[in-house]
């Protein structure tokens, strides 16, 4: 850790903590992800594993990219290349951001670029949002970040947990509590920063799975017939009962 200096903590979560910090060797500004060891015999936490396997693993332009990984004194850390601005945070500032076209575009062909670059390396990202996209101001490049959840899949279709992606971003499949999943879950997710990026609010902010869903389906109502909407509802209830306890 010698090579490294802490400048200032910018972000702190589950996993860890995230510092900017600067390479003594280089004078490079780099972010640098504070694993959180919980348990010294339970070892480095498995999304860590997962996250650095991944990441060395793919290499593109619209993907953040990991330069080191370092391990001392009972700690773990990621280095990855600095960029100071998300998705999220650029919306906020940016009152107008949704009546550009072009940058709306720019953004999407590289959120799709990166995705489908996963999605042909057979590797779910599973926790697409705003927050999880980071922008180089200087030039508007973005890059997926946050792989702690990415999963690698292949055929046939794995069985995955159904607690992933943050909920106003998840897929409906997951959240009636499937199993098996594939790429589209990512897809769902990209169109909803679509559509926050479009209209500069979320599309389905759900404070629940269970209202995540009827936000979800009342938005296409009148596309739904009724013999499905009857399906719907009872596959609502039964989702409902089984996330109370109940299992008949």
């Amino acid at each position: 850790m010698d090579q490294y200096e802490k400048v200032e903590k910018i972000g702190e979560g589950t996993y860890g903590v995230v510092y900017k910090a600067r390479d003594r060797i280089t004078n490079e500004t780099i972010a640098l992800k504070k694993i959180r060891l919980e348990q010294e015999d339970e070892g480095v936490p498995s999304t860590a594993i997962r996250e650095i396997s991944l990441l060395k693993e793919m290499q593109h332009g619209n993907i953040v990219r990991l330069q080191d990984v370092v391990h001392s004194e009972k700690r773990l850390y990621l280095v990855f290349e600095y960029l100071d601005l998300d998705l999220k945070k650029h919306m906020d500032s940016c009152p107008e951001f949704g009546k550009d076209p072009r940058i709306i575009k720019t953004f999407l062909y590289q959120i799709l670029r990166g995705i489908a670059y996963c999605h042909s390396h057979r590797v779910l990202h599973r926790d697409l949002k705003p927050q999880n996209l980071l922008i180089d101001p200087r030039t508007n490049a973005l890059k997926l970040a946050d792989f702690g959840l990415a999963r690698a899949f292949g055929i046939p279709v794995r069985t995955f947990t159904h607690e992933v992606v943050t909920l106003w971003y998840r897929a409906p499949e997951i959240l009636l509590g499937s199993r098996h999943y594939s790429t589209p879950v990512d897809v769902w997710s990209v169109g909803c920063i679509f559509a926050e990026m479009v209209n500069q609010r979320p599309l389905f902010p759900g404070d629940s799975e269970i209202d995540e869903l009827f936000k979800i389906f009342r938005k296409y109502w009148c596309k739904i017939s009724p013999q499905n909407l009857c399906v719907l509802f009872r596959l609502m209830y039964y989702f409902y009962m089984k996330n109370l306890g109940y299992s008949k």
